[in-house]
């Protein structure tokens, strides 16, 4: 890892990265480190709640690049659990539809990532902070109504299995910014007709930045403290 960034030096403007803990929100690690370091910051690229890994916080002046690190390619590793769906796409809700995944070989899953590799159009996820009508579409989710979101052109340049081990599946996706992992998770799913979700999601890169290279906040409030 190159030198850290210094307190003064971030005030000035600078690049953290930031490996996020799960269950903590990306709004909960910007306002953590917001508190120690008394300076303007912002967040590039969210992470759901259940979600760890990569995420890139611009301090100072840099807060003016986040739309650059916002549009760069992103890589994510995690588990799909097929047999099963939920309302969130993600363990945020619960399983329901259980469905036999028996009949469900090696060579269908592999034959089923082929579909979702380029560019492709995917819808999002109804519970997601996309805004309809001056709402976020999990608002309407939650009261129960329904909204229709419109398909969103991506793309994913590699959607590799890495172990199977049923009924996880586990992966490696490399992809265009505005890609909802949630989804490919129901859509992959929804391919081998047995249903999925996402059990597992971490961020390991962006752009060039790596996720071997970030700090837990935690971490980073460490590193700060001043030295006897």
């Amino acid at each position: 890892m190159n030198k850290l960034p210094t307190p003064d030096e971030l005030k000035e403007g600078g690049v953290l990265l930031v490996d996020k803990p799960v269950d903590w929100t990306s709004f909960d690690v910007v306002n953590k480190l917001r508190r120690q370091l008394h300076v303007k910051i912002g967040h590039c690229g969210t992470l759901d709640p259940l979600a760890t890994g990569l995420l890139i916080l611009c301090t100072g002046k840099f807060t003016k690049k986040i739309t650059e690190y916002q549009q760069q390619a992103k890589e994510y590793t995690g588990i799909i659990h097929l047999g099963a769906v939920t309302p969130t796409y993600d363990l945020e809700s619960t399983p329901e539809q259980e469905k036999d995944i028996a009949h469900i070989t090696e060579e269908d899953i592999l034959k089923a990532t082929q579909q979702f590799i380029g560019d492709i159009q995917q819808l999002p996820p109804i519970h997601s902070a996309i805004k309809k009508g001056g709402k976020r579409a999990y608002e309407y989710a939650r009261a129960g109504k329904e909204v229709k979101l419109d398909p969103r052109n991506i793309q994913i340049t590699a959607f590799d299995i890495t172990k199977i081990e049923l009924p996880e599946i586990h992966f490696r996706v490399a992809c265009s910014t505005g890609t909802y992992i949630r989804s490919l998770a129901h859509d992959f799913g929804q391919a081998l007709g047995c249903g999925g979700y996402l059990q597992e999601l971490r961020r390991t890169k962006i752009g060039e930045y790596n996720a071997d290279n970030a700090l837990s906040p935690s971490q980073w409030i460490e590193h700060w403290k001043p030295t006897a």
